[in-house]
């Protein structure tokens, strides 16, 4: 069976809910108890981030949905771990609720992203979940990355936990994606169609000299650069655990379903995936969403019951189908993070208690 594995990254938080500048020290502490550890194996490491507010988990590749969610409750565990021995806890937060910016890590590529892209950079305390899926090869990963695009967005809607901004409601539900948009690779793609365009259009990218190398190619999906994998970027970081290995079943379900059609429908326009993700970013899992079949606008269930219809032979031959639609149907009724984190707001919460609830619940 396919491969998935998750990686997630999570705010640094005070007990008054700042953010705090101590990922060097989480980072210290993380490698002191990692004498067991296997390099060769991708995964279960912590690693940093652009701001120094934040870490960075990752999964091992795994075939079994339970074995991931054990896999992402332990990384945050182990985060979390190292985090209060430098006087702080994780919180998967996609945004912070208090008014706050980015530390930037002190190394030369870090520095030179932050001079050279300014605002943006500075702006870019954002914590996403990124969804990697197995692939053969190049060629294999392209045709998942052209299939993947009508449904990035409803990805993005289902993941969505950053209502808040600079300590205010943005009104949207997925705020980092709109400060996330600002890279100028980020967002959706047209369709390549084969390797060769892709690696031609990264290149030409580098060429540009706007971006500074590979690493800075911010697609909502892309080929991992690292691993023989799919890597799908499009998502907040998740507030549930659960919620994360639900992404990472539907992006495995897309890939097969990649995989295995025969009659793949037209690729619509990339203006049209970007007004879908604007309106995801906008709506969230409230209001109506852009139909990835009709390109009108839906009730939000009906849009993901047209994604759940669509992979449904897919995890169905891998056994997660049951998994899934359980899954879905708790996230619906309960809400995605950020319809949870302003029910905590109407409740009463404020700022401090607001992130000591997303400290419980990222290690629910």
């Amino acid at each position: 069976m396919r491969t998935i594995g998750v990686e997630e990254e999570f705010l640094l938080v005070a007990q008054d809910g700042s953010p705090r500048a101590v990922a060097a020290a989480v980072l210290q502490h993380a490698s002191s108890q990692d004498g067991d550890d296997h390099p060769e194996v991708p995964g279960g490491s912590l690693e940093k981030e652009f701001a120094q507010e934040q870490i960075e988990t990752s999964t091992h590749p795994c075939t079994d949905l339970g074995a991931l969610l054990e896999e992402v409750r332990a990384g945050r565990y182990r985060a979390d771990s190292s985090a209060q021995h430098a006087g702080a806890h994780i919180a998967a937060l996609a945004t912070s609720p208090r008014p706050s910016g980015p530390t930037v890590v002190v190394n030369r590529r870090s520095q030179h992203i932050a001079e050279e892209f300014a605002q943006t950079a500075r702006d870019q305390l954002t914590s996403g979940c990124h969804v990697h899926v197995e692939v053969a090869d190049d060629d294999e990963g392209v045709r998942v990355l052209d299939h993947l695009r009508r449904w990035n967005p409803l990805l993005l809607a289902l993941s969505a936990n950053s209502p808040y901004w600079q300590g205010e409601d943005s009104g949207y539900a997925s705020f980092r994606s709109q400060v996330w948009g600002r890279w100028p690779t980020a967002g959706p793609t047209a369709p390549f169609g084969d390797a060769d365009t892709y690696r031609a259009t990264v290149a030409e990218l580098v060429a540009s000299g706007t971006i500074l190398d590979t690493g800075m190619v911010y697609f909502d999906a892309r080929l991992s650069a690292r691993y023989p994998t799919v890597e799908v970027r499009v998502g907040d970081v998740c507030l549930d655990p659960e919620d994360a290995v639900l992404l990472g079943a539907l992006v495995r379900g897309l890939a097969e379903t990649a995989l295995t059609e025969s009659d793949p429908a037209p690729q619509p326009r990339t203006e049209m995936i970007r007004v879908a993700a604007w309106r995801a970013a906008r709506s969230g899992l409230d209001g109506d969403l852009v139909s990835p079949s009709t390109g009108r606008p839906v009730p939000a269930p009906e849009a993901v019951a047209e994604l759940l219809a669509h992979v449904t032979p897919a995890l169905s031959a891998a056994g997660d189908l049951d998994w899934v639609r359980t899954h879905l149907a708790t996230l619906l009724e309960r809400g995605n993070g950020a319809q949870q984190q302003r029910r905590w707001r109407h409740e009463g919460a404020d700022e401090a208690e607001h992130v000591r609830r997303a400290v419980r619940r990222t290690l629910a």
